[in-house]
């Protein structure tokens, strides 16, 4: 007696997409876009290159969804709802978080790398961030000046991540977790503060 086939998606080809998402992402991030061939990442992930394009597409649209911003607008809203005076803390303790998380933190250098580096690239994440992270999070704050204050807010940690682990200068890399959020604390408090300072 034949027995019944199993239903769902047979794992071959998620694993494959994962194992060529985790390559992509690695050689994003160790030698930035325009290097990062398609090529060069199917023969890290071990398969022919023409299945890399199959399930992604083009090199620009495979970046788009192995290196899109491991922030999610939640977590960040999450942290700015309570006690408007500990949003600074709370802000900062999310973001050395994300530092502290080695898959996390290498996707974070990919995109700093590559936007730094590569027109094309920046182009993609501006718009990724623009659009999925820095309006949502604008929209917890009320006035004219809420994208610019979350703007300069997120600068700390593009700043953290190319200074700290793209450049690697060894007193921010070395620097421990909490030692960075109590120096980051009043810096993102006075960006997400009642309001910025007048410029008149």
């Amino acid at each position: 007696m034949q027995q019944p086939r199993p239903r769902g998606r047979r794992p071959g080809p998620s694993v494959t997409r994962e194992v060529i998402a985790e390559a992509a992402a690695a050689l994003f991030a160790e030698v930035g876009y325009e290097r990062a061939t398609v090529r060069a990442i199917a023969a890290r992930a071990g398969v022919d290159p023409r299945l890399v394009t199959h399930r992604f597409g083009t090199k620009q649209e495979l970046f788009v969804q192995v290196m899109s911003p491991p922030i999610q607008p939640e977590t960040i809203a999450a942290a700015l709802v309570g006690d408007p005076a500990g949003r600074g803390e709370r802000l900062a303790r999310v973001m050395v978080g994300l530092l502290t998380d080695e898959p996390t933190r290498w996707r974070l250098i990919g995109l700093v790398r590559a936007a730094a580096s590569e027109p094309a690239a920046a182009t993609l994440l501006r718009q990724v961030v623009e659009r999925g992270v820095l309006a949502p999070v604008a929209a917890q704050f009320p006035g004219p000046d809420a994208p610019l204050r979350v703007a300069l807010a997120g600068a700390q940690l593009v700043g953290l991540v190319m200074v700290g682990h793209v450049v690697g200068v060894g007193p921010l890399a070395d620097a421990e977790p909490e030692q960075l959020v109590r120096l980051l604390s009043p810096v993102l408090q006075h960006y997400l503060g009642p309001s910025l300072p007048s410029s008149s």
